[in-house]
């Protein structure tokens, strides 16, 4: 660990570090964190444990060389922010780091997110149970905590047919929406609907994220045949007709190499 710091510190070095690195900040690096946090979850997704070694040392490196901005500006150092963890990961684990006993894991998570909640209001002051959600969050992903955060007070649909019942509704209004030749309420529903469906995914125990990459490829893995046919037969997009277009998609499917994808 040491050595990935005194790595990062002479990239950093103003007189004999790397160019590129010395011009960055905190908000120029902050997409690359985001990246590669990405293909952590690409490599997780895939099953690929070589990758994923990799693709977890490239977030690490994301880690330190934001620890090392911090401490340039005398904010914080990395030493810090493993002992901010540590401190947290003790104190919200009772039952296993002290005396604490639980009953279930339902009861461990409920004392979780109090102790979660404890922590907010005594950063923000205001305790509220949505406060502390990043609005930056990919708004999939964001949708999801807040139901969950709003769950835990008993905000909720008891079950999921209840949920299917909200989607349809939804579903129902956007429809409606299509005609109103009013852009912001069309997207207002869809927005709706696609939240609706982020509580479906939680009641069903699903990763909405997850699930929609795993769509993605399976999306890829159809259509890319079907283009490499068109382009041996020295064809366009546009001169296929769509029920052409169709068929090429039912080929896809049957394939035993894509079609379970």
């Amino acid at each position: 660990m040491q050595k990935l710091l005194d790595i990062m510190a002479r990239l950093r070095d103003p007189d004999e570090g790397c160019p590129w690195d010395r011009e960055q900040d905190f908000r120029s690096i902050a997409p690359y964190t985001i990246e590669e946090a990405y293909e952590v979850a690409d490599a997780i997704e895939r099953n690929d444990l070589h990758d994923l070694r990799h693709e977890l040392g490239d977030l690490l490196l994301q880690v330190v060389f934001h620890a090392q901005m911090a401490d340039e500006q005398g904010a914080f150092d990395f030493a810090q922010v493993v002992d901010g963890i540590c401190s947290k990961m003790i104190r919200r684990h009772p039952h296993v780091f002290g005396d604490r006993k639980f009953a279930s894991s339902e009861e461990q998570t409920a004392d979780w997110e109090r102790r979660k909640a404890a922590e907010r209001a005594e950063k923000d002051g205001s305790g509220g149970v949505l406060a502390g959600v990043s609005p930056s969050q990919p708004g999939l992903s964001r949708a999801i905590k807040l139901g969950k955060r709003a769950a835990t007070v008993g905000f909720d649909w008891p079950d999921a047919d209840q949920v299917m019942e909200k989607v349809r509704e939804e579903l129902a209004e956007l429809d409606q929406a299509r005609y109103s030749d009013n852009q912001d309420e069309l997207e207002e529903e869809l927005g709706d609907l696609l939240f609706s469906m982020g509580s479906l995914a939680r009641h069903l125990g699903g990763d909405p994220e997850s699930a929609l990459r795993r769509a993605a490829v399976k999306f890829e893995s159809r259509f890319g045949p079907g283009e490499n046919r068109l382009r041996h037969q020295g064809r366009r997009w546009q001169d296929v007709r769509l029920e052409e277009l169709e068929d090429l998609w039912q080929q896809a499917k049957k394939d035993p190499t894509t079609g379970n994808l």
